[in-house]
């Protein structure tokens, strides 16, 4: 049924569909950088474990020292490996010169290096969550060199 004031209503109180993630790459670097830092539960879990989570790349290998209780928690599994993919990304682009976050057409976040390379960090950060390899602290010294 065609209903024109229905139509011009659903237009003007519809959500903002034209601001995409990857917008905000060009619009507001920091503010994404910062959002992708936040990693709540991965630095909850690691504060509990007496580990402090401060950007640096020593923290990397603080994390690779925790004891992988998560691995027993199916559920939590996952989001930690998210977590903890977000931080090594966090990690790399502030200590690593020309880096940056980067958003691919598919959603993903990514860190592109000075020279183009592209590092799926989340897709790194589960396989340390649910195998402990590679380390967070040996990924992020691969990508220090580059």
């Amino acid at each position: 049924m065609n209903i024109p004031f229905l139509d011009s209503w659903r237009k003007r109180h519809a959500p903002d569909h034209g601001v995409a993630l990857a917008d905000a790459v060009d619009r507001d670097p920091e503010g994404l950088a910062e959002l992708l830092s936040e990693c709540e539960l991965l630095r909850a879990h690691a504060e509990s474990a007496g580990a402090v989570l401060d950007d640096s790349p020593m923290s990397l290998g603080a994390l690779d020292q925790l004891q992988p209780r998560w691995r027993e928690d199916p559920e939590l599994l996952p989001w930690l490996g998210n977590d903890a993919g977000l931080y090594l990304g966090t990690v790399v682009v502030r200590t690593v010169e020309g880096a940056g976050w980067w958003i691919r057409s598919d959603g993903q976040p990514v860190v592109r290096l000075a020279n183009g390379r592209e590092i799926d960090v989340v897709e790194a950060g589960q396989s340390w969550a649910a195998d402990g390899a590679p380390e967070l602290s040996q990924i992020y010294g691969e990508l220090a060199e580059n």
